[in-house]
């Protein structure tokens, strides 16, 4: 299992707008195979900022699975104007947990 990290710098004034289209946005990857949880959250000092996390069964769901389907089109119309500049998009292997 990995962790897709994106860092999403949403344009000033469109956060509502950007909050809204997610919601609708989230359902397309929460369909996709190799999906396990999502998580989208914002940042308190900046708060244009959004992090979004995606737990993935392997690299290859998000990078080929995902990304090559018609649905990431869709995903691609819903949310992508809302980015300034456009996010960098990373994968993460876990290496250390600590449960409570």
């Amino acid at each position: 299992m990995l962790t897709e990290h994106a860092l999403l710098p949403v344009i000033s004034g469109l956060e509502k707008d950007f909050e809204a289209a997610f919601d609708q946005a989230r359902l397309i990857i929460a369909s996709m195979p190799g999906f396990v949880t999502m998580s989208l959250s914002r940042s308190i000092e900046s708060p244009n900022t959004y992090l979004l996390l995606v737990q993935w069964h392997c690299l290859e769901d998000h990078t080929v699975g995902l990304r090559g389907s018609p649905q990431y089109q869709e995903w691609r119309a819903l949310l992508h104007r809302f980015y300034e500049p456009f996010p960098l998009v990373e994968h993460y292997e876990l290496v250390s947990a600590t449960p409570r």
